[in-house]
Parts: structure tokens; C-alpha cells; sequence
């Protein structure tokens, strides 16, 4: 199977392209300078892999919870990736959520399999799920705990409000922001959305129907945004001139 996966919902970004069994990844930093390091990065690789967008089964990206600006990013460039794709014939795209994505990475880090899967969302506020490790497949339980916000299988709420069940792990990066806030007596393990852990999860997820085309590659956000500001925009709207630029280039 041939995929390319990236992620860039936290300060790291990072990219891998599957090639069969083979694998080429990049790991750099994220935010505000994905929008412009992504696309040379994703050249590079499918370079090395021998490999044209043509030529993929799926593209894969985390959607989100994450930086609202580095989610935008993501859909812009899969959108643009995925439509142009194979002299416009297109590929799929594979949106993939983040917190499923740091359980993977803490059980391929750390062997773990129940884990509270939590990312730093700024303002005093964490993203977290909850996640286990049952027949080979991660099976998400949800949020919705008195007072915490909660959107389908995630939550959003304070660090101090988090409760994590006696075994359980906690994986990702908001320790590194709330120190003792954050479930002081739990098991921290430090894991990130990575494009490796979307590569181990994209199988089952075509497998079971999840790709979709290209227009639906869409952000899944926990905290409402109304307005997109005025660099957002331009960020966006960049993301996918690049895109398209990298798709002219393809056979």
C-alpha cells in the first residue's frame, strides 16, 4: 500500500510515505512555518520513495483537535493534493483524529493500552480522549463528564478537571505546559500525533470505509472559532496555490 500521511496540528510537523513495507519520514517544526516547509518536505519524500501523487492509495492527515491554523493547513494541502492527483483523476483522503493518533504513537513508544490520550488546546485548556487497545484495533470511550465541553468521542475542559482511572496513562504534550495541574498521580508519557501512528492507523480506516474524497478533507475542531483572521486567510489560501503548484509538477 502506498500512503502519505502528515500532521500538522501541534508545533512538530511531521511526514511519512509508505511504500509497500518501506518508510521515509521528516520530523520539523510546526506552526506557523508548516504552511511553507510542508509541501518541499512532501516532494522530498515522495522523491526518495520513487513514488508520484498518482501513485497513492490514500493521503492521510490529522484533522484535528489541534491548532486551528496548522488544521487549516493540513486540509488545504490534502484538498489540494488529493483533487490534482494522477493527471486529475484524484485520490482519497483519509482524515485521521489527532488523540487517536497520540494512543497510537504512546503504544508503540511505550507498549501502553489504555491511555488518556491529551493535547495542550491553549487558554488554560486541554483536548483529551479516552482510548483502548482491544483485538487490534483502538476502541475510543468518550467524554462528556459533568461540566466538561465535549464533541462526540473528545473533551475539552480545564487540566485541573481531567480524572484519569487508576492504570491508565496519560499521552501527549500538555504535561509540558500544566505540570502538577494535570493529573498529578497519573503515568505521563510524552507522544505526539505523528505521521508514523497515521500511517499504522490508515489501514484499518480504509478497510472499514473512512476514505473519503477530496472535498470532505475537512478540520474537526472542539473550541468554536468564528472568524478566520486576515493572515489565516492568506496562510490557507497559500497552503493551496502550493498545492496545486507541487501537483503540476507530477505525472
Amino acid at each position: 500500500m502506498n500512503l502519505l500521511a502528515f500532521d500538522t496540528s501541534t508545533d512538530t510537523l511531521s511526514i511519512a510515505v509508505a511504500r509497500g513495507a518501506a518508510r521515509w519520514q521528516h520530523t520539523g517544526p510546526g506552526g506557523a512555518q508548516a504552511s511553507t516547509t510542508l509541501l518541499p518536505a512532501i516532494r522530498q519524500l515522495l522523491a526518495e520513495a520513487g513514488l508520484a501523487l498518482g501513485d497513492l492509495d490514500a493521503i492521510a492527515f490529522g484533522r484535528g483537535p489541534g491548532s486551528f491554523t496548522g488544521l487549516r493547513t493540513a486540509c488545504a494541502v490534502a484538498q489540494g493534493l488529493a483533487f490534482g492527483a494522477g493527471g486529475g483523476r484524484g485520490v482519497p483522503v483519509l482524515p485521521i483524529d489527532t488523540l487517536a493518533a497520540v494512543a497510537e504513537a504512546a503504544r508503540q513508544q511505550y507498549g501502553c493500552t489504555e491511555v488518556v490520550a491529551v493535547l495542550d488546546a491553549r487558554m488554560n485548556e486541554v483536548y483529551w480522549a479516552r482510548y483502548q487497545w482491544q483485538d487490534g484495533v483502538w476502541h475510543g470511550s468518550g467524554s462528556g463528564e459533568e461540566g466538561e465541553s465535549s464533541d462526540g468521542d473528545f473533551g475539552l475542559c480545564a487540566p485541573e478537571a481531567l480524572v484519569v482511572a487508576p492504570g491508565w496513562s496519560i499521552a501527549g504534550n500538555a504535561q509540558a505546559a500544566y505540570g502538577e495541574r494535570l493529573a498529578p498521580h497519573a503515568t505521563h508519557l510524552r507522544a505526539l500525533p505523528d505521521a508514523n501512528a497515521l500511517l499504522r492507523l490508515a489501514p484499518a480506516l480504509l478497510a472499514a470505509g473512512g476514505a473519503l474524497a477530496a472535498a470532505q478533507a475537512l478540520p474537526r475542531y472542539i473550541r468554536n472559532k468564528v472568524a478566520k483572521t486576515t493572515q489565516e486567510r492568506a496562510d490557507e489560501r497559500a497552503a493551496q496555490l502550493a498545492a496545486a503548484a507541487l501537483v503540476s509538477t507530477q505525472p
